[in-house]
């Protein structure tokens, strides 16, 4: 996540915490906080509004009902690294979200594709015809 538009703003709004984390470690993992909890609060940032509006109508677990981010980074064994992951893993979820996607056209069909549907209706009723048994009257 080299040169995200909103990583400068983001770092100075972004709390991060330590925490003991489950990932590995061995016996280490009782003793050291390598784990990070990452606080974003989308209502207070400086990120564009329709972006903050997109990412809370969003159904994502992570956001909370006053309107914050937490992320768990428990991923790596120390705690540089986690902090690093939680930090991208919040740009790619802000990158998610600003992609504006284009609105589908509904079209006719052509009459080409509308014969071609109903030759194939008519062949597949032939070929269901043949394989049901025939009753000959006499």
């Amino acid at each position: 996540m080299k040169n995200h538009r909103f990583a400068n703003l983001l770092k100075t709004e972004v709390q991060t915490f330590a925490i003991r984390s489950s990932g590995p470690g061995g016996q280490n993992v009782n003793k050291v906080s390598s784990g990070i909890h990452l606080r974003f609060n989308l209502t207070e940032s400086s990120i564009p509004r329709y972006l903050k509006e997109r990412i809370l109508n969003s159904a994502d677990r992570r956001i909370s009902k006053e309107g914050v981010l937490i992320i768990k980074a428990q991923r790596f064994r120390t705690k540089e690294k986690n902090s690093k992951d939680a930090f991208d893993r919040l740009l790619k979820l802000i990158d998610q979200h600003s992609l504006i996607t284009k609105q589908r056209k509904p079209r006719q069909p052509s009459g080409r594709q509308i014969q071609k549907r109903l030759d194939d209706k008519a062949l597949n009723s032939k070929k269901k015809m043949m394989r049901s048994k025939q009753i000959f009257s006499e």
